[in-house]
């Protein structure tokens, strides 16, 4: 068989990783669009749109991660032993910082959102402003080097990116809306010492978290961590 017809059937075996993708990140950017994401709650109101986006944005991601498991294993490098350690020494972190930006009040990024946030005490968020897009970068770049596939690269290095380019967006929509003097201010008053008490329950949740992964990734995804 010749090879650009060898390698239109690779592509056209990744057609639905690529829409799942294309899916998953219009669920995460097109809220983010000024005004778009105002629009939507004054026609839904706030409660049925929150629940209306995770149900979509979940079931996007339930899709992507079910179209990678379908595609064609497509070999980009080998897999060394030491590999695997990667994932199980950086996903403690990425478990405790996902915990900590979801139960933590955060005017920056993704989570709660600002109602109650205390610039004299702001946990998490004197530590990284975006927790939650750090904890998905390093779950997915993480998971990079034991799996050396090209479905594996769509799924977890398009997800890093994402994160990271989140990150940037996220800092210039705020600094826009506050003002720049604003911005410098709230900044300033994050560059304190965390709050460690208030960060301990949610570092033990979050490695509760991890335990649980651990245990479900092989019923999950056919692969043992462990193993």
């Amino acid at each position: 068989m010749r090879d650009d017809v060898k390698g239109t059937m690779t592509l056209g075996g990744f057609s639905e990783v690529m829409a799942a993708l294309a899916l998953f990140f219009a669920t995460h950017s097109v809220p983010a669009v000024p005004g778009v994401r105002g629009r939507l709650v004054s026609m839904l109101g706030r409660r049925f749109y929150v629940v209306l986006h995770s149900v979509v944005a979940t079931a996007a991601l339930a899709w992507l991660i079910a179209a990678t498991l379908r595609a064609p294993y497509v070999e980009l490098w080998g897999f060394h032993p030491w590999t695997r350690w990667v994932p199980l020494l950086v996903m403690p972190v990425a478990c405790m910082l996902l915990v900590a930006g979801l139960t933590s009040p955060n005017p920056f990024s993704l989570g709660r959102g600002g109602r109650g946030y205390d610039p004299a005490r702001p946990g998490i968020v004197a530590i990284t402003r975006h927790p939650t897009l750090w904890a998905a970068a390093l779950w997915a770049f993480a998971h990079l080097f034991p799996n050396g596939d090209l479905r594996a690269v769509l799924l977890f290095g398009g997800m890093g990116g994402f994160s990271l380019m989140g990150m940037v967006l996220f800092d210039r929509r705020r600094a826009a809306q506050l003002g720049r003097v604003e911005w410098r201010r709230l900044l300033a008053a994050t560059a304190r010492q965390p709050s460690f008490a208030g960060l301990a329950w949610r570092a033990g949740l979050g490695l509760v978290l991890y335990a649980a992964l651990l245990f479900a990734h092989g019923p999950l995804f056919g692969r043992y961590p462990l193993g």
